[in-house]
């Protein structure tokens, strides 16, 4: 029984509650073994088998700071409008942090989702909605998972420096951090002119 999976197990590897596991077994969604004690176990064979029956449509939003909470609700109305039009079932996934954080909550749910083949589509209001300088590895995930991509817009509205500046500041940020408790002066001094930098940005 070691190659079964418990509740947890299996909510984790499709991204999902312990709550909507046990509801998609109830509806028999999904087939569950019990053990001797009465337990609820699964195969991953069985929990991935059922990408068809459980495929969805995942729209992303995301912004860099709090400053920018707005503009993740009208990407949110943009992509809930576009999936609406289209007849889709979908969910919606949010982010607030930097395109640099690969550990965002939201990016790490989406990853799992699309790896366990329940991702029918990926919709984007723009591409560097996901990351940076990293949305091709995601869209590589995609190819090999069978997830279609939808990019609403090709093109940025905002402006090179609007876009990017949160980002540089989050690099400003940690660079200074590391260098702040030395006692050198020449690296005293450089956290000194990065701190400048990021005053001149904000």
């Amino acid at each position: 029984m070691s190659n079964l999976l418990t509740v947890s197990q299996a909510a984790e590897l499709l991204g999902v509650s312990t709550k909507t596991i046990r509801r998609w077994e109830t509806e028999g969604r999904i087939k569950s073994i019990r053990t001797e004690g009465g337990h609820r176990r699964f195969t991953v064979s069985n929990l991935i088998g059922n990408k068809q029956d459980n495929s969805l449509t995942v729209a992303y939003a995301r912004v860099s700071s709090y400053d920018q909470k707005d503009d993740l609700e009208r990407q949110k109305i943009v992509l809930e409008a576009y999936c609406a039009k289209q007849g889709w079932s979908f969910e919606v996934i949010s982010d607030l942090g930097s395109g640099l954080n690969y550990r965002k909550k939201g990016l790490i749910r989406l990853i799992k989702l699309i790896c366990s083949e329940q991702v029918e589509r990926l919709v984007l209001t723009n591409k560097d909605r996901l990351l940076r300088f990293g949305s091709d590895l995601i869209f590589t995930l995609c190819e090999i998972f069978g997830t279609e991509i939808v990019i609403i817009n090709r093109s940025e509205d905002s402006t090179f420096e609007e876009v990017l500046a949160p980002d540089v500041l989050e690099i400003i940020r940690v660079f200074s951090a590391r260098l702040y408790g030395s006692r050198s002066n020449q690296n005293q001094e450089i956290v000194k002119q990065l701190k400048e930098v990021a005053d001149k940005l904000k």
